[in-house]
């Protein structure tokens, strides 16, 4: 057989059979990996680095042909009409494909499971009856601890048809969270996989509001782009940013659970962060002003500083002869290069190519025959290299930084019509520096020395970068960002009302144009499928105050979830935290205690004397470990089972402003994918007693 296998009616319990061919699949899959291990490339390789990189890659290969017990093999099954790609004539037969994470086939070669990323699998994500795409019928299998106990089925053909939400469906997105973050492989909707399998060539940009899954769409979008372009992939590179490194642990199971390996990992400050050692911490009002664009342009003129007109000529001598190129004529070849407005570092290259080209005409018009050899050599001249360095002299992007933090008058001359003197004033490190590794460093200075740096070189491009919780960050990192993938593509991240930092973006055109991409395709996702409809209906009363234009998102959950807000005496507000933690404890699933970075501390005292072990955010939960407490400023991303919140106007009284706060309660409340309990002491926000005409729950007591 080719492509699947051939539809017929079943002779025993459809169950049973089905169970046959997961453990004929697993057994495939075991047979597909002994058959690599068993590779012998003593003869195939001509030395020793062709025979390591052939290693690396049988290694990789083996590691990706894992059978992870407790992860489905396959998760569906699609009953074509006809043979896709066949004649689809009466009678002609119909053929059946098993979905899966990964490719698996028989000894013959024939497929048992198909790997969810080939084109013969995209009518599970999206055949619908209205658009059945030649399917007929779509089967969901059910699981227990890798054991396969259930399987529903969905006849695209029978229009008529119960129209209900598939039941395996919700249970698999309402299943309890514990560890990682797992691929949503088999639940993908409609609208995710239109993004996850958008084409290569252009940027999208995702705005998703809470449990949306949009973390998980750029991930899949990864996975699927190196299934469809891996070649291309391999030599240019992939690449995931997100906001840090607890972020980066909880997802970095996702992909290799896809089978895809070689795929980095980093935040902004990782990207940036080789060249000086971050040590310092700026003002917000500072880093405000050092994450604006107009920096750029700052540092633009900063680095051409340096270069000066000649007032002298060119005088090259080789044996006997002089040859002599007036200043007038290497002040133009500097100026064309300054008008060209390429890299620093390349003009300074091309420079005394251009006088040693000029004395080769000389040389030419004297009744000489030189060639190239001769004008590398000229190029190579001390005069020339004299010359050079007085008129186009290197730049270390570290020290020029330092110069514009340290010093007033060439920051101003710089920046003037650009920052105003207030603004110069913050940028100023109130301390100079002596030198690039004495100075303190912040995350923000880290970001220009790197713009500094792409003006002298450029910086190299990889081919994918996906870039997550993108509405946080400065048009300085947008810019550090697009230029990593300034020959590539981007799937970009985020949810304006989540932005919480000072300079987070107003909107995803202006970020668009910082990256570099103002081409992309904004895509927004709003149904949600990991908060209760009461959690993300309460949560949405503040979308007024912190994101007024964006669409309130919807939940296609049919749990409305546990859900409660409790107000208790400030006296009591401790003992009532932790006894809710208790509380969550008994339930199945991950419990996160989320409160303002001030109360962590006490906090972490509290459920140490309560017996309550806990983890920080990034460590990995487990059976034994479920309660997790988390500072406020890095809950976004996560998701637990159960969320218990402490006093949410200390949540938002930790920020420099209200508008920032409230964001950041925003994202506290949508964390929870089974409940969210709210113990307060103080007067709730007034944000959140307002809503969108009066919509959305209204809880209270117990």
């Amino acid at each position: 057989m080719s492509g699947g296998l051939a539809v017929s009616a079943p002779s025993v319990d459809p169950l049973e059979r089905e169970r046959t061919h997961l453990a004929s699949s697993r057994s495939a899959l075991r047979a597909m990996r002994a058959d690599v291990e068993a590779l012998d490339i003593k003869d195939v390789t001509a030395n020793w680095v062709n025979a390591a990189v052939l290693e690396r890659q049988i290694e990789d290969r083996i590691t990706a042909l894992a059978d992870l017990a407790h992860t489905p093999l396959f998760f569906g099954r699609l009953d074509y009409l006809h043979a896709p790609g066949a004649d689809r004539a009466e009678g002609a037969e119909g053929e059946q494909f098993y979905i899966g994470r990964r490719h698996v086939h028989d000894a013959d070669g024939d497929p048992m499971v198909i790997d969810w990323r080939a084109p013969v699998s995209q009518p599970f994500y999206r055949a619908s009856k209205k658009e059945p795409m030649d399917v007929r019928l779509r089967r969901r299998f059910g699981y227990t601890g890798g054991e396969l106990t259930a399987y529903e089925d969905e006849d695209l053909t029978d229009a008529a048809g119960d129209g209900s939400a598939s039941k395996l469906l919700q249970a698999e997105i309402e299943r309890p969270r514990v560890g990682p973050m797992r691929d949503i492989v088999a639940t993908i909707q409609p609208e995710q996989d239109e993004i996850v399998r958008a084409g290569i060539g252009g940027t999208v940009c995702v705005q998703g509001a809470p449990g949306t899954g949009k973390t998980a769409v750029g991930l899949h979008r990864v996975a699927y782009l190196l299934y469809a372009h891996r070649e291309r992939l391999a030599r240019t590179g992939t690449l995931v940013i997100g906001p840090n490194r607890s972020f980066l642990q909880y997802i970095e199971q996702v992909l290799p659970a896809l089978g895809e390996l070689n795929v980095g990992q980093a935040t902004v400050d990782d990207l940036v962060g080789g060249r000086v050692e971050v040590r310092g911490v700026d003002s917000a009002a500072a880093a405000l002003v050092k994450g604006d664009a107009r920096m750029a342009e700052v540092l633009r003129r900063a680095v051409r500083a340096g270069v000066t007109m000649p007032v002298e000529p060119v005088v090259v001598v080789r044996g006997s002869r002089r040859w002599r190129v007036p200043a007038y004529e290497v002040e133009e070849m500097v100026r064309e290069l300054l008008d060209r407005d390429i890299r620093y570092g390349a003009a300074r290259e091309a420079l005394p190519q251009r006088i040693a080209h000029a004395v080769l005409l000389r040389m030419e018009a004297a009744g000489e025959a030189p060639d190239d050899r001769v004008q590398d050599a000229v190029a190579r001249n001390a005069a020339v290299k004299a010359a050079v360095k007085e008129l186009w002299p290197v730049v270390d992007p570290a020290k020029l930084v330092l110069r514009l933090l340290s010093d007033a008058g060439f920051l101003a001359e710089h920046a003037e019509g650009l920052l105003t003197e207030e603004e110069q004033a913050l940028v100023l490190w109130a301390k100079p520096a002596r030198s690039v590794k004495t100075a303190k460093w912040s995350a923000a200075d880290a970001v220009l020395v790197d713009e500094a740096a792409d003006l002298v070189a450029r910086t190299a491009s990889l081919g994918h970068v996906v870039l997550d919780e993108a509405q946080d960050l400065s048009p300085m990192q947008y810019r550090a960002v697009g230029r990593r993938c300034t020959t590539g593509s981007a799937t970009v991240l985020g949810d304006i009302a989540q932005g919480t930092t000072p300079w987070a973006t107003p909107s995803w055109g202006e970020a668009l144009v910082h990256l570099g991409k103002p081409e992309a395709v904004v895509e927004e996702l709003t149904q949600g499928f990991r908060v209760p409809r009461e959690v993300i209906a309460y949560a949405s009363r503040l979308l007024p105050s912190i994101a007024p234009e964006l669409s309130e998102a919807t939940s296609v959950r049919e749990a409305a979830g546990d859900f409660a807000v409790r107000e208790v005496p400030a006296a009591e507000l401790d003992a009532a935290v932790v006894a809710a933690c208790g509380a969550a404890l008994r339930r199945e699933g991950s419990i996160g205690l989320i409160a303002a970075d001030a109360r962590i501390a006490a906090l972490g005292v509290l459920l140490n004397e309560a017996g309550l072990a806990y983890l920080a955010p990034g460590e990995e939960t487990s059976a034994e470990a479920r309660l997790t407490l988390v500072p406020a400023s890095l809950a976004k991303g996560l998701e637990y089972d159960y969320v218990v919140l402490d006093e949410p106007a200390a949540v938002v009284a930790g920020e420099p402003d209200e508008r920032t706060g409230l964001r950041r309660l925003y994202v506290a409340l949508t964390r929870a994918v089974s409940g969210l309990t709210v113990i307060h002491a103080e007067p709730l926000p007034v944000a959140l007693g307002r809503g969108r005409g009066g919509s959305g729950a209204d809880p209270s007591g117990d």
